[in-house]
């Protein structure tokens, strides 16, 4: 099996200079996503795996991430589900498997959902898309600083406002948020919306892989997940973390081969 990785190539999505991999010459499609933060090279090893088993995987960097221009403004999970199906209509593949991963399992719950018609078995590893549980003494603290911090922009005082933004972001942002950058904005609308009602009403089937050791998408959200997708198998991995198709490559390959195959 080679694994070298096939160049990027390039084309315009929804105006945006896409980057994207293709893996395999012909076979049947597979779309893989790839997380927040991440890019067609996070995905590369399982594309090439697939691809040597007879599928054609296209493998976009979504927008804002590895070589895919930035959104033009702050977009949400429904922006970026938009943009993989227009992604589709520009490499003309009308149907496909999918994969996705983190972030791109949000992508992939919606468009589950709303283009079932597209979309013929999911893959989801390790997928975001369901809310956390409550957290009030956190939620409190928020709360409290956006009072702060709203009132002293009222009042004028835009420098000690800033300066309370920039401690509590570095006091208490997440890792995800400190590094989106221009995509802050987008990081926010992406979290904050619960993907479960998309979930329930996914009609392919739908396989879950999920690792006991993630502390991003903890297994419970697979579980969740499991439960509510109509068609819905958990796989769970004693000793992965949040990438574990990564950590258990050859195992996820040979699985997301028979699934698709039958």
């Amino acid at each position: 099996m080679s694994t070298a990785t096939p160049p990027r190539q390039f084309l315009t999505v929804d105006g945006l200079r896409t980057a994207h991999i293709v893996f395999g010459e012909q076979g049947t499609s597979v779309i893989a996503l790839h997380g927040w933060g991440a890019n067609a090279d996070l995905v590369a090893p399982l594309a090439t795996w697939l691809a040597a088993q007879g599928f054609r995987v296209f493998v976009p960097d979504l927008p804002g991430f590895g070589q895919t221009e930035p959104p033009p403004g702050a977009w949400s999970v429904h922006d970026y589900a938009n943009f993989v199906n227009h992604y589709m209509d520009a490499v003309d593949v009308e149907r496909a498997h999918f994969f996705g991963h983190s972030f791109g399992g949000r992508l992939s719950l919606v468009l589950g959902a709303e283009c079932a018609d597209r979309v013929d078995k999911i893959v989801l590893a390790n997928s975001a898309g369901v809310p956390p549980r409550p957290n009030h003494r956190g939620q409190l603290r928020l709360n409290v600083y956006k009072a702060i911090r709203d009132t002293l922009y009222r009042i004028g005082a835009r420098g000690l406002a800033d300066s309370l933004r920039d401690w509590y972001v570095e006091r208490y942002g997440s890792a995800d948020y400190k590094s989106a950058g221009v995509l802050r904005e987008t990081f926010v609308k992406v979290i904050g919306e619960d993907l479960l009602p998309y979930a329930a009403r996914i009609r392919a089937s739908t396989l879950l892989i999920w690792g006991v050791k993630d502390e991003d998408t903890p297994l419970w959200q697979g579980q969740t997940l499991e439960q509510t997708i109509p068609d819905a198998g958990l796989i769970v991995y004693e000793d992965a973390g949040h990438y574990s198709y990564l950590d258990r490559l050859s195992d996820t390959a040979r699985t997301m081969v028979y699934f698709f195959t039958h």
